[in-house]
């Protein structure tokens, strides 16, 4: 068996009173860590200094320069001596000490390109969000290839960037991280290793407690950068295809959830699908609007401000 050399990659801004347990959960790990480095852009708290007091390497960068593909790639470049890269977001507690180990077997198989841990709602998580880390994250690994897409459409190519590892060589294969693109920089470079024969593994056994409670008005403005991702990265949909038939198995299962659970959740619901629809309706048609609409829609402001400076 494969010996690796693993990092640890994380980055991070303001990480809050979830930083320690976050910290905690990392130190707990039976699996080897070679390297742990974060990439700060700009923490005024003590994020840095809890960092480094567990043994983290650190990075700065100006907030302004910011992307998730450009932080990711500054990040494995800075962990040139490690084969596999674990990437984790500042908000993900590692459940049990075993994670990391579950995480990193997936590439036993060295087909395997990418390899993603399950995402379980954090204690107290409303009713929404609850359902939507048990319907996106099941009990149930699985590992997933080109052909897959027939069935499974453009969630052939998901997996996750709050906790995934990566094989070097197969990022190196796809030319790295994108560092133009709103986000979703997970989803282009499994897509172009899905393409060139890699494999991507879900690897349910190795779970993070990790969720966002969205407000309506945060819902629509992170739909509206899922639209704008799908209309600038249109050799994804012609690819995979669309989600087919996902987004109305989802809805009636968390219309049954919420039954079951909180009915009093119900008028959310529907005003959050409504928000979903029309976010992701204007920003496929984004060129149509006007620079201050963008900006105004969208959960990820500085990709505007980046795109203009770059003009």
């Amino acid at each position: 068996m494969k010996v690796h050399k693993i990092a640890l990659l994380i980055p991070t801004l303001n990480a809050g009173e979830l930083w320690g347990q976050v910290l905690e959960s990392i130190n707990l790990q039976t699996a080897k860590v070679d390297r742990k480095i974060i990439l700060d852009s700009g923490s005024i708290d003590n994020t840095k200094l809890e960092a480094k007091s567990s043994g983290f390497e650190t990075i700065d960068i100006n907030k302004a320069d910011f992307d998730h593909g450009y932080a990711r790639q500054l990040l494995a470049d800075a962990a040139q001596d490690c084969d596999i890269l674990i990437y984790l977001t500042q908000d993900c507690i590692l459940k049990d000490d075993n994670s990391f180990s579950e995480l990193v077997a997936a590439f036993q198989d060295q087909s395997v390109g990418i390899a993603y841990g399950r995402q379980l709602p954090h204690f107290g998580a409303k009713v929404l969000e609850t359902h939507a880390r048990l319907f996106n994250y099941t009990s149930e690994s699985k590992v997933k290839q080109l052909s897959d897409k027939y069935e499974l459409g453009i969630k052939t190519a998901s997996c996750s960037n709050s906790y995934a590892a990566y094989s070097r060589e197969a990022l190196k294969d796809v030319g790295g991280f994108p560092t133009n693109t709103i986000f979703a920089e997970d989803v282009i470079v499994g897509g172009q290793m899905l393409i060139k024969g890699w494999k991507i593994a879900y690897v349910a056994d190795a779970e993070v407690y990790h969720s966002h409670d969205y407000t309506i008005n945060e819902e629509f403005k992170r739909y509206f950068d899922i639209g704008v991702f799908h209309s600038t990265n249109p050799w994804l949909l012609e690819e995979f295809g669309s989600a087919g038939g996902e987004g109305l198995k989802y809805l009636k299962s968390e219309l049954k959830y919420v039954i079951t659970h909180n009915l009093l959740v119900l008028p959310k619901m529907i005003m959050s699908i409504g928000a979903k629809f029309i976010g992701y309706k204007l920003g496929m048609m984004h060129k149509k609007l006007s620079a201050r609409q963008r900006k105004a829609f969208s959960m990820h402001r500085r990709y505007w401000d980046k795109l203009e400076n770059s003009k």
